[in-house]
């Protein structure tokens, strides 16, 4: 099965609404999405891999919307109950989800690895998030993420974005 196919199967399984959208490659990433198809970024959310440092091999998926911050150092750590995080590079995270920067999302990740949401993805009545490849997209109504397995909305998880 491909990785557009998993995804699907993914969204398909928890019984997701959604829809899927085409993407050109080269406006995957967030902001130069949104410019182009006119999704408003705060109904844009960024799946994000963060890998521990201390001790070593301890990955997770972090949801949050375009307009905030991830608190890796804090939230983010505590949540995946090591010592030090960072972000995952984008080969590890390729390794470890199948999926590029530019198109990570929840549906379809390794079932092992924890999802946590930030709240405030779910105040939206739909959002935008990576489709598996550069090249799709899937908007969906975000309150399928509180029926995900392996997945915990989190309160205060981000903060609104500076910039």
């Amino acid at each position: 099965m491909g990785l557009r196919e998993r995804v699907v199967a993914a969204l398909e399984d928890v019984g997701a609404d959604y829809e899927t959208m085409e993407c050109d490659p080269d406006l995957a990433d967030t902001a130069a999405f949104c410019d182009a198809y006119g999704i408003p970024p705060e109904q844009s959310a960024n799946a994000i891999v963060l890998a521990s440092k201390r001790p070593a091999g301890v990955h997770a998926m972090f949801l949050v919307l375009a307009t905030t911050r991830l608190d890796v150092n804090r939230t983010g750590r505590d949540l995946m109950g090591v010592k030090k995080v960072s972000f995952a590079a984008p080969d590890l995270t390729s390794d470890l989800t199948g999926m590029m920067v530019g198109g990570v999302t929840p549906f379809g990740r390794p079932p092992e690895m924890p999802l946590f949401i930030d709240a405030a993805v779910l105040d939206n009545p739909w959002v935008v998030i990576g489709g598996g490849t550069r090249d799709m997209k899937v908007k969906l109504d975000p309150e399928v993420f509180s029926r995900m397995p392996n997945a915990s909305v989190v309160d205060g998880l981000a903060s609104v974005s500076a910039t």
